[in-house]
């Protein structure tokens, strides 16, 4: 099931129009749905193109594999023509591609440096001396990210040759609605907190079952493949998996500071740093900083904290590992405590994230009182305020709070919002926020109360429910 990507395809799309030769770093983690989306792309252009994904296995057998691929004879490996080197190959696939228009997907490419370093130099030699000014649209793809990343760097052949890349992200929460479209937004949303965007991972669950049915049958079944996801993910990355399981556990345990995650690890907080900066680096966590803070402050802040990065980790951080031993002879068990829990695991990871992406899509459409620089949170010993967006050069700042109870919010809460989280938050800017324009914010599942929306009419508020939100976010 392909979905969306529109976006995507047309950036790739702006590829052929250029008319020229390109080469093209496309990466993402793994699930992500990089193949699917190179595959669709390809044969929707209606230009000659080949698929080749490298495999763990000796190079000379690479090498075979991709020259049956190129000639269009990919079942034929095993009688092929053999290449003693890389450069004798890409010789080879220059002196058939040499002409007319043509695409070229090298996939998984880490294997294949894996198994031969040289690969590279010889892809720059083929680049510089056969193709650079020829027809082919040469791509590089792969899941290793941290492999991927380094081909931008100084140090490697390809460094100055790449016409174009492209880190592919999850999709966005409008895509769920293509997977379960018979689902109400409520599903949805919380079928966003429990797997995000990754492709793969939504295919697990199955829309004609609830979601308590698909809970239980896809991610507590003794064989789920959700239960060892974390680990395949890190196999190919790091080695010592070990150490870096316990931090992703710390985070998903909701400690979230440098001490807290260094006491729950029992690792000093000058080997956790680098932990966390490879972790970073796999965009698997991320650090936060408060939104308050001048960007000038925000590298070098000491209120930086850690956050797992997808939702499905957070998931399966919070309610499957901790119960990973029981899960194969009690799932209603464990079932039991998910549906416990995950009211408020939904309202303080999805619906949060979700109202802060509203106010980016918002923004970006023009759509908004103001144009916001950064969009974030903001935290500190006084308050903890869920959605702030705000504009420096405006000096207008949103301050939103979000709920996903199931009642209205009343006019209490909104007065709570207006007069301790607002003035607390401002408190943050320089000068107290003074002459700073404040735009307060209600993100709510269920709506408000009539009085409790005058009042934030009063003041010039905003009010989004889920059915404002899960329309404007929608494709």
């Amino acid at each position: 099931m392909f979905v969306n990507r529109t976006t995507e395809l047309t950036q790739l799309d702006e590829l052929l129009r250029r008319e020229r030769a390109e080469l093209l770093l496309l990466y993402g983690r793994r699930r992500v749905g990089k193949t699917a989306l190179l595959r669709e792309w390809a044969s929707q252009t209606g230009v000659a193109w080949s698929y080749w994904m490298a495999q763990k296995e000796p190079a000379e057998i690479q090498r075979r594999r991709l020259a049956a691929v190129i000639r269009g004879r990919p079942g034929a490996a095993s009688g092929g023509p053999t290449f003693p080197s890389w450069s004798d190959l890409w010789d080879d696939a220059a002196a058939l591609l040499r002409t007319d228009r043509h695409i070229l997907i090298l996939d998984e490419l880490p294997w294949a440096v894996e198994a031969d370093p040289a690969m590279l130099s010889a892809l720059q030699y083929a680049w510089d001396i056969h193709w650079q000014h020829a027809q082919v649209i040469l791509v590089l793809c792969g899941s290793q990210i941290r492999t991927m990343e380094t081909l931008l760097s100084r140090q490697t052949p390809l460094f100055g040759r790449l016409t174009a890349q492209y880190y592919l992200q999850p999709l966005a929460f409008g895509a769920l609605r293509h997977f379960f479209p018979t689902w109400s937004p409520d599903a949805q949303v919380a079928t966003f907190a429990i797997l995000g965007g990754v492709p793969q991972y939504l295919t697990w669950f199955e829309a004609e079952r609830t979601l308590a049915e698909n809970i239980r049958g896809a991610l507590l079944a003794p064989m789920s493949v959700a239960l060892a996801e974390i680990e395949l993910l890190l196999a190919d990355e790091v080695r010592d998996m070990r150490t870096y399981l316990a931090v992703l556990n710390a985070l998903g345990a909701g400690q979230h500071t440098l001490k807290a995650i260094a006491d729950a690890t029992f690792t000093a907080s000058t080997n956790l740093t680098k932990y966390l900066a490879v972790l970073q680096e796999l965009r698997l966590v991320e650090r936060r900083v408060p939104a308050t803070l001048h960007p000038s402050m925000q590298h070098r802040s000491k209120q930086g904290r850690y956050h797992l990065t997808d939702p499905f980790h957070r998931f399966y951080f919070r309610f499957l590992r901790p119960h990973q031993a029981e899960i194969s002879y009690q799932p209603d068990v464990i079932l039991s405590q998910i549906q416990a829990g995950l009211r408020a695991f939904v309202g303080q990871s999805a619906w949060e994230e979700l109202a802060r992406a509203w106010v980016q899509a918002q923004g970006a459409r023009g759509a908004l009182p103001f144009a916001p620089e950064v969009i974030g949170s903001h935290w500190d010993r006084t308050v903890q305020s869920d959605v702030v967006a705000l504009s420096w050069r405006e000096r207008t700042i949103l301050i939103g709070e979000c709920k996903w109870g199931t009642e209205a919010v009343n006019r209490q809460t909104l007065r709570h919002l207006l007069e301790q989280t607002i003035p607390k938050t401002l408190a943050a800017l320089p000068a107290g926020g003074q002459d700073w324009r404040v735009i307060p914010a209600l993100f709510t599942r269920t709506g408000a109360t009539p009085d409790a929306l005058a009042l934030l009419q009063e003041q010039e508020g905003i009010m989004v429910d889920l059915a404002r939100l899960y329309a404007d976010l929608g494709e």
